[in-house]
């Protein structure tokens, strides 16, 4: 059984009030660093980058991070951005689904190999199975769900969505 849990209209607004609590945390920054986890974190990254340009003057660098979501210990964090590029600067750690805690775990502690200004994550959905002390600074939504049920995200040009299975 598929149940869409939020509109494509839903998804919009959770990401500009997601933009604009970065934004609160960030208003003396003039650069802020938003990295998307490759694959829906990515796509979810890049909406909330596209609000913040047009809410805030300050620079907005997007960032891929790469990483065997598998096997994030072997495969290692790679980024887009060189380290230069983010030291000393606020991140904002992107991804579409809070699950285990593993994929933003091994993203944070890429990032804390740097000196960096400030770090917070975001995702869309966050669920209630972490096996890692991480959580989500800024949310979309909060699902407690069984270990059994799945969360799909789909960004599709004006029906983006997000469905439990």
């Amino acid at each position: 059984m598929v149940n869409r849990i939020l509109t494509h209209e839903q998804i919009q607004h959770t990401i500009k009030r997601i933009a604009y609590q970065i934004y609160e945390a960030n208003v003396d920054e003039n650069e802020i660093v938003v990295a998307g986890i490759v694959g829906g974190g990515l796509n979810f990254a890049k909406k909330i980058a596209a609000v913040l340009r047009k809410i805030t003057e300050a620079q907005i660098v997007l960032c891929k991070l790469q990483m065997d979501k598998k096997n994030p210990l072997q495969s290692g964090v790679n980024t887009s951005i060189d380290e230069e590029a983010y030291k000393n600067k606020s991140i904002v750690l992107v991804d579409d689904v809070l699950n285990s805690g593993t994929t933003l775990i091994y993203g944070v502690h890429h990032f804390l190999k740097t000196p960096i200004k400030q770090l917070k994550t975001a995702v869309l959905v966050n669920r209630n199975h972490k096996k890692y002390p991480i959580k989500a600074d800024y949310k979309g939504i909060s699902l407690s769900t069984s270990l059994n049920e799945h969360i799909r995200v789909e960004f599709e040009p004006k029906n983006d969505a997000v469905y439990l299975e």
